[in-house]
């Protein structure tokens, strides 16, 4: 994907806009405040003051030839719920938005939005598990199951290699990628040697990564 329409520009949507443009992708960014729109003019590809709930508007702005739109608005549930079922009607090939609640989550998921986001709870669902798991540097959760994970190598773990490890054989979780000081290695392989503070990006269930954690990072 090469181009994002973000839909209110709010806390989320303004910070979510400006991590796309970094990494240099097309952002427009529509907003009903002014203000807030004139502040990221210069930051965003195109920032404009419109209402995401008009249909002819959104049309005039030609957002369906963007390859995903984020609906980000805020505490407005209807305009949440309108500004998502325009852009399916339009055909944006991917509608992403966030929820305020589960409920709101479940209805955007029957217009068929692509894909629904907490940011407040999933956020808090990383803190917690960075709070009770100090070596834990970051924690995505893909599915109920399955999460990635990030950990620091720890002191008694420098010099081995991942044959040694033998991670998949010993836990089933495997280390899909190594984040080291001077880069990624995307693929690390079997003849890999881990150092101290190295992060390993693992792959596994919740109780295959903390039982690795506990006998192996602890």
């Amino acid at each position: 994907m090469n181009s994002f329409v973000i839909i209110g520009l709010g806390r989320f949507g303004t910070s979510l806009a400006r991590e796309l443009v970094i990494q240099g992708y097309e952002v427009l960014g529509i907003d009903r405040d002014e203000e807030i729109v004139d502040a990221l003019s210069d930051i965003l590809t195109h920032a404009v003051v419109a209402d995401a709930t008009d249909e002819e508007v959104l049309r005039s702005l030609g957002v369906r030839n963007f390859d995903c739109g984020v609906v980000s608005i805020g505490d407005d549930i209807q305009s949440s719920i309108m500004a998502a079922i325009l852009m399916k009607d339009l055909g944006m090939k991917k509608v992403v938005a966030k929820a305020q609640s589960e409920l709101h989550g479940r209805v955007l998921e029957k217009i068929g939005v692509d894909r629904v986001i907490y940011p407040e709870r999933d956020m808090g669902v990383r803190v917690a598990h960075q709070l009770v798991s100090p070596n834990l540097l970051d924690f995505i959760e893909l599915s109920k199951d399955y999460t990635i994970a990030e950990l620091e190598v720890p002191h008694k773990l420098h010099g081995v290699t991942l044959q040694e490890l033998n991670l998949r054989a010993k836990y089933g979780c495997s280390i899909v990628a190594l984040r080291k000081m001077d880069g990624v290695n995307i693929a690390p392989t079997a003849s890999d040697v881990l150092h101290e503070k190295d992060i390993m990006v693992i792959i596994g269930t919740n109780a295959e990564i903390e039982r690795f954690e506990l006998e192996e990072i602890v």
